[in-house]
């Protein structure tokens, strides 16, 4: 592996500027690197974050130039669109170049895209993120890596600007499998503060109480201190959405169902997912699981009234 250490001289391409992609690529520039830019829709491209960043109109223009790509994009296809489909970046990389994939994946294509892009002297970290909108914003979120080491440490200091907890698993694809672990343990807990803020509304509970007394003790979590509000109002204003958790959920089942494992909780989550992206709530935070189980009677009443 031939590339130089990324610092804020080096130019970088960025392709995928949703709800984490937009933020981490406002903070890259901050940093000082330059950008260029390309998204699906286009729009984000002249968001006022990212003044001073090149609009490219495809991904092979988009890295043009450049000594590294980022990808946040939202599953396996949109990886492979992105890289070899028409007009992709792959072939248009330079030699001794980085990709670095935040987007979550599957390990297999993880390895895929590794396998396909050394044959060009290109170094592929995958690199998804953990930590919510809240920690993209700033530049708080967990990046978990696999690759190899040389190509990890070249790319630190850039990963960085976008994480403040940079961990290094082993080979290409162990950044996704940790990935698919972090979701589990997300459904469960998701799930498990639903379920207890339904209960304590049937039990007529005051429950923004109840929350903050019990978000000291053992029962406090990441999600708790962070989306129970959401289940709280019944609104659930975008952090991560629903649907790509569901998929997200859909790469840890093909995992354990590789080794062997049942996952329970896992699976009756992952089906609750699916029945409210059936009801049209793909696109709403994942906190929306509060809405799986029977509605607080107190406030259906109220808004009755």
């Amino acid at each position: 592996m031939t590339g130089c250490d990324l610092t804020p001289k080096s130019r970088l391409a960025f392709i995928g500027l949703g709800a984490l992609g937009l933020p981490m690529a406002v903070n890259l520039q901050a940093a000082g690197y330059p950008l260029q830019v390309h998204t699906r829709s286009r729009v984000a491209e002249t968001d006022p974050g990212l003044s001073g960043a090149l609009p490219a109109a495809s991904p092979a223009a988009a890295v043009s130039g450049c000594s590294a790509l980022l990808l946040c994009v939202s599953d396996d296809a949109a990886v492979e669109s992105v890289l070899w489909g028409e007009h992709g970046a792959g072939p248009a990389l330079e030699q001794g170049s980085f990709v670095i994939d935040c987007s979550t994946v599957s390990p297999s294509t993880a390895k895929d895209m590794a396998e396909r892009l050394a044959k060009r002297d290109i170094a592929y970290i995958d690199a998804p993120v953990t930590g919510g909108t809240e920690g993209a914003k700033a530049g708080t979120l967990t990046v978990l890596c696999g690759g190899e080491t040389a190509a990890v440490n070249k790319a630190r200091k850039l990963l960085e600007v976008i994480g403040s907890s940079i961990h290094h698993f082993g080979d290409v694809g162990s950044g996704q499998q940790v990935k698919a672990i972090n979701q589990v343990l997300v459904a469960g807990s998701y799930a498990a503060v639903a379920e207890a803020i339904t209960l304590g509304q049937h039990l007529q509970l005051p429950m923004q109480q109840v929350v903050n007394a019990l978000r000291q003790g053992a029962a406090g979590s990441w999600a708790l201190e962070h989306r129970s509000q959401a289940m709280l109002n019944d609104d659930y204003p975008l952090g991560f959405k629903l649907a790509l958790h569901h998929k997200d959920l859909g790469i840890a089942l093909d995992a354990a169902l590789q080794t062997g494992l049942k996952l329970p909780i896992t699976e009756a989550v992952h089906d609750q997912e699916q029945a409210l992206m059936d009801a049209g709530l793909g696109n709403a935070d994942v906190s929306a699981l509060r809405r799986s189980l029977p509605a607080n009677p107190y406030r259906v009443q109220q808004l009755k009234d």
